[in-house]
């Protein structure tokens, strides 16, 4: 019993130096390629999530639970979300086009982008990259939202920065 108690302390410091560790590095990384807060959020809240269902999944090991009528009341639940999310696969692709675009993506909010897509190209500036879709801004002003899971299929131009227009003055 007190083995119990002791490695579950051990277990739930350590969770909380890895998401200290794991927040401290995703901001480091933010910083440098010129992430927004808003994004950040998401993206750490995303490693959250999954750190504290691998501290679920350890504290019951190291109580002793069975797993057996858990793993059939998992399995059922999970085929119910597979379902879920084969009807709507896209949900769990933006998201998972997110994470991507957050660690590999070499444009950011702020840069002009052309998405080439045959007659439906887009060209814009990024205004804010979200879990589920990238607001682009076009020249006329309107905004259009674009899939994440689409922004990483088209091949994407980073355009140079539009020029200000100058009002000539008489």
């Amino acid at each position: 019993m007190s083995t119990n108690i002791f490695y579950t302390v051990v277990t739930i410091v350590l969770t909380f130096m890895l998401i200290k560790t794991i927040s401290f590095s995703l901001g480091k990384i933010a910083g440098v390629k010129g992430v927004s807060r808003r994004r950040l959020f998401y993206i750490i809240k995303f490693f959250n999530i999954m750190i504290y269902i691998s501290l679920f999944i350890v504290l019951a090991t190291i109580w002793g639970v069975k797993f057996n009528g858990l793993m059939v009341f998992l399995s059922s639940i999970f085929a119910v979300i597979g379902i879920a999310l084969f009807a709507q696969w896209s949900i769990l692709s933006n998201l998972t086009s997110s994470i991507i675009i957050f660690f590999t993506f070499p444009a950011k909010v702020g840069d002009r982008v052309k998405v080439l897509d045959g007659d439906d190209s887009i060209t814009g500036e990024i205004k804010e990259i979200t879990p589920f879709q990238i607001e682009i801004e076009d020249d006329e002003h309107n905004t259009i939202l674009y899939p994440n899971n689409l922004f990483l299929q088209k091949p994407i131009v980073k355009l140079a920065k539009k020029p200000i227009e100058e009002t000539p003055t008489h």
